[in-house]
């Protein structure tokens, strides 16, 4: 056996992942499920804000994806309230009736909609994001 030989042999025992996370099947529930959760919002108040921080919480250190997913589901729903809320104060005056009517309903069905295809997408491994989301948390 030549020294050529023999480098070969110990630079091929290193990873070829080295460096990339790799995503489990498990990542890609809790990305899922922390989009989904958000749905809670329209049970309890404001636990379209909790879930995601919940799921933040308890697994960021165990995956970028899992963290990375909570986040982007957070700063939506953050997007999202601060628009209903919004909504809700244009109601007060007379004009903003029709205009915070139609915006609240646009708004539930964007929230719904956006929200299913982003837990779709991590549910598929893929990092989503939401196209009109301010991001506050990074």
């Amino acid at each position: 056996m030549d020294n050529s030989e023999n480098n070969k042999n110990t630079t091929d025992s290193t990873d070829s992942n080295a460096g990339f996370e790799v995503i489990t099947p498990t990542d890609h529930n809790w990305g899922a499920m922390a989009h989904l959760l958000t749905f809670v919002g329209f049970i309890i108040p404001f636990g379209n804000l909790l879930a995601p921080f919940v799921v933040y919480l308890v697994k960021k250190d165990e995956s970028s994806f899992i963290k990375d997913q909570a986040i982007e589901a957070l700063n939506f729903q953050i997007t999202v309230t601060i628009a209903y809320l919004v909504c809700i104060l244009a109601i007060f005056t007379i004009i903003g009736i029709p205009f915070a009517v139609l915006g609240l309903l646009v708004l539930c069905v964007g929230d719904i909609v956006l929200t299913i295809i982003a837990a779709i997408k991590a549910s598929d491994g893929e990092r989503y994001r939401y196209p009109f989301a301010i991001r506050l948390i990074s």
